[in-house]
């Protein structure tokens, strides 16, 4: 016993030394605690706030009909599966819900996860082996790059949505058997769009698979919210789309792969995170079945995103603001050099005070040097909103400096 102390007493030690060095680098992540359901509108412990930093693009976490849905999944489903799928957990409304994304993104089937991170870490291992290769965009999701790592497969990284880095790559990886390309639909950091026609093109020379991630694109880019595919009209070349529930499609948890049947097939007999995940729960599945629906049918919901969108980035750029360029919803403002970091976290903190909440990212989530305030707009804000926030930005960096 005591040498199982004298061991725990010197690794906790060591992870607080560790938790010191976060903090002094100004890199510790604290968590601000809502007092009321996800909304363009909430409350924290500060009190009410605007909310500029969710994935809640078509301000559907709170829809009613989303959660009268969720309330009758309890009464008719229960409260969760207490099994995987392959055993007693599959219910009819979770094949209604993977047809329904099939549907919505032009695949043949879907496969259904307890999240997108899952979704990612459950694909590569079982399709790619050692005499394949995959070759991933540098600024890929996390999640991307853990999946990738649990696969047998050469790896080779191509520079962020540059066509040509990505030619070479596929030249180097020439022998394997098979060949996937991969990449975010969109960036989540910078908010841009991968040249997914170019990556098609590329990939259909060099004989390669493309796999998309489309989580921050799936129910409100594209004409019907189809992701990136549609918008760029190649989702019959598109082999594989992963996705989550939890952003624009409710926001709750839960997320896919979509994609040839065949590949769905083997997924549901060897992907490890899907044959050892409980199944999605009951009341999730019936509410983001409904916000499915509800994103085929939201083309005012999208224009107003749209609008919204274009609107603070016209007000910021008035403003002096350093804006990545682009028209996602996703907007950084950046605040680049040495103490872009700490610039960037005081703004953030004196918005808040000032009843608008956004989050301050540096490094290691983004690059040293390129800190930034990620505002991420919804359809659920109206346009008093936008310049709210646009007017607590300008408020708060005449007070930070």
């Amino acid at each position: 016993m005591s040498t199982v102390d004298g061991a725990g007493t010197v690794v906790r030690a060591e992870l607080s030394q560790t938790l010191r060095e976060i903090e002094a680098a100004g890199l510790y992540k604290r968590e601000r605690e809502l007092t009321s359901a996800q909304s363009a509108h909430i409350t924290t412990t500060a009190g009410p706030a605007l909310n500029f930093c969710a994935n809640n693009y078509l301000g559907l976490a709170d829809h009613p009909e989303v959660v009268a849905a969720a309330h009758r999944a309890l009464d008719e489903w229960g409260f969760g599966m207490a099994s995987v799928r392959f055993i007693c957990g599959t219910q009819s409304q979770h094949r209604d819900l993977e047809r329904a994304i099939s549907d919505l993104v032009g695949t043949d089937d879907t496969i259904l996860y307890s999240s997108c991170f899952d979704a990612n870490g459950g694909v590569f291992e079982t399709l790619f082996g050692e005499q394949d290769a995959i070759i991933s965009d540098e600024l890929n999701h996390a999640s991307i790059i853990d999946g990738i790592r649990l696969s047998k497969a050469a790896r080779y990284r191509y520079r962020n949505a540059d066509l040509a880095d990505l030619e070479v790559q596929l030249k180097a990886s020439a022998g394997a058997h098979r060949r996937v390309v991969v990449t975010d639909g969109v960036f989540s950091m910078d908010g841009s769009y991968a040249p997914l026609p170019g990556i098609c093109e590329l990939a259909r020379r060099y004989d390669a698979l493309v796999l998309v991630d489309d989580s921050h694109a799936i129910g409100f880019v594209g004409a019907t919210g189809g992701g990136t595919p549609e918008m760029f009209g190649v989702q019959d070349q598109v082999d594989l789309v992963t996705g989550t529930l939890g952003k624009a499609l409710g926001g709750a948890s839960g997320g896919y792969v979509s994609g040839h049947q065949e590949v769905v097939d083997l997924l549901r007999q060897r992907s490890r995170p899907y044959l050892f995940s409980n199944s999605v729960a009951p009341a999730v599945v019936a509410g983001s079945l409904t916000a499915v629906r509800l994103a085929r049918e939201a083309g005012e919901l999208r224009e107003r995103l749209a609008a919204n969108a274009t609107l603070f980035r016209s007000l910021m750029t008035q403003a002096g603001f350093d804006l990545l360029p682009g028209s996602h919803p996703i907007t950084p403002v950046m605040f680049p050099g040495e103490d872009g970091a700490r610039r960037a976290a005081a703004v953030a903190d004196h918005m808040l005070a000032n009843g608008v909440y956004v989050i301050a990212f540096s490094f290691p989530v983004v690059p040293v040097g390129r800190a930034r305030i990620r505002v991420q707009l919804s359809a659920a804000h109206s346009e008093d909103d936008v310049r709210a926030c646009v007017d607590a930005f300008r408020a708060a960096a005449a007070a930070v400096g």
